[in-house]
């Protein structure tokens, strides 16, 4: 974020999807390539890293940004601020398809014409 959204660096460091090396191997990902996250909210492409916090099967995490917003329940339950925790997601592999930058992920879901 220190370079600003716009530039390939936060969407390097931002479009990712952390996943235990065991759960990687599960759904046969490579470090680095593309996956679908699915929620009931939503769906993204980020790309798939090694976890800093592992073991944690069956866990994921995404940094806060438009990708991680993408499949967060809007809901705020009247506090605000919706539950970045908890969800249910799927996650495959989409090897073939492209991660959008945060500018374009924002034109693609919030200023369709």
């Amino acid at each position: 974020m220190e370079t600003g959204k716009k530039y390939d660096a936060y969407t390097v460091s931002a479009a990712l999807c952390e996943l235990d090396p065991d759960d990687m191997k599960k759904l046969g990902v490579r470090e680095g390539e593309t996956v679908k996250v699915s929620t009931e909210s939503g769906e993204v492409l980020v790309k798939a890293v090694k976890s800093t916090q592992e073991p944690h099967p069956g866990i994921a995490f995404m940094p806060l940004g438009p990708w991680a917003n993408a499949v967060v329940n809007p809901d705020t339950s009247s506090t605000g601020m919706p539950s970045f925790k908890g969800m249910k997601a799927t996650i495959e592999p989409a090897p073939d398809e492209k991660v959008l930058s945060a500018a374009e992920l924002i034109r693609q879901r919030y200023l369709r014409r």
